[in-house]
């Protein structure tokens, strides 16, 4: 490469090694970094250095001079901080809606958005965990595509898979094509949620993206505008169960003053709740009413009863005496 040719990318390369190799406990000094520049061919004077220095400052580049040792320059500020970078790459590594391939690739990305020594202290952290992780590659595409149609408000068509026996991904409906109209999308339950209307069944649905395969975009315009005009991204992630549908009631649950942190962290800080007793609280939430609603409720005994209404009631008689018929000699 021509020495001029060079010299055009000095500053490009200072920015580089400021970026890579400095944080605050490992500064570059000067010589340091005329060291650097002649790796790659780049003769630079002291001076031209801290002109450099200056011009990457009046860029929007924090660098700072650090005097104790040791001592030299480094990038003091970054698009994001350490425990932002082990946020997103713990969300990374424990979600299941990609591969176990996809995770450590985005992994080693984020990793580049930090120095080479805060970049191995991440790393020190890191573990990807698998056995759990989606087995489905076009799970890139089909957020693509889905974000696709939203933006041009169009209808996707797509199959949709379950589990069998052989375990094994084979198609619902016996390879039908599902057709809805994309309008929101979750991360819920460790899953991420398409949140759909369908036109045919005249609802709002949901389908888990991993499971959504070979989706292309319809030349049909989306439907539901007025279903989603006011829909409450939140609220409908709390009163679904484990993202399993069901019919929405409003049920009154009467619970044991020790679960007033649960209801909170469950259907949030507004939720309706008044005390009955020194022992006891009542609470008024919406729910899809489904046997995953069931089993949470069952999960905390007999500190919670349903109280109203009475067909709720009933239908969790029902589902208990399922589940003991089960057990019975």
């Amino acid at each position: 490469m021509p020495k001029s040719f060079n010299q055009k990318l000095k500053i490009l390369y200072l920015m580089q090694v400021f970026m890579e190799k400095t944080d605050c406990g490992h500064p570059m000094s000067v010589p340091d970094l005329i060291q650097y520049l002649d790796g790659y061919g780049i003769s630079v004077e002291r001076k031209t250095v801290y002109d450099d220095i200056e011009t990457l400052r009046i860029f929007g580049m924090k660098i700072e001079n650090r005097r104790e040792k040791p001592s030299g320059y480094y990038l003091a500020d970054r698009e994001f901080s350490f425990p932002e970078l082990k946020i997103l790459m713990d969300a990374v590594q424990s979600s299941r809606f990609i591969t176990e391939r996809q995770s450590r690739e985005l992994v080693r990305k984020l990793e580049h958005l930090t120095s080479i020594s805060e970049a191995k202290r991440l790393q020190s952290q890191a573990s990807v965990l698998s056995g759990n992780k989606a087995v489905n590659h076009e799970i890139y595409d089909s957020i693509q595509r889905i974000c696709d149609a939203m933006a041009d408000n169009r209808q996707i068509c797509f199959n949709y898979y379950e589990w069998d026996f052989s375990r094994e991904l084979k198609p619902k409906r016996d390879g039908a094509r599902y057709r809805v109209s994309p309008w929101k999308m979750i991360w819920n339950n460790e899953n991420y949620y398409l949140i759909a209307y369908d036109d045919e069944a005249e609802m709002i649905k949901h389908y888990r993206v991993d499971k959504m395969l070979k989706i292309k975009l319809s030349v049909d315009k989306r439907e539901g505008k007025e279903q989603f005009e006011d829909f409450d991204i939140a609220a409908y992630s709390k009163k679904t169960f484990g993202m399993f549908a069901g019919k929405e009631e409003t049920v009154t649950l009467r619970c044991d003053r020790t679960l007033t942190g649960v209801m909170i962290d469950r259907f949030g800080k507004d939720v309706a709740m008044r005390k009955m007793d020194e022992n006891t609280v009542l609470a008024r939430v919406n729910v899809a009413v489904s046997r995953q609603f069931f089993g949470w409720v069952t999960g905390l005994g007999n500190a919670l009863k349903i109280e109203a209404p009475e067909r709720v009631v009933d239908q969790y008689r029902e589902y208990l005496g399922e589940i003991l018929a089960c057990y019975s000699k």
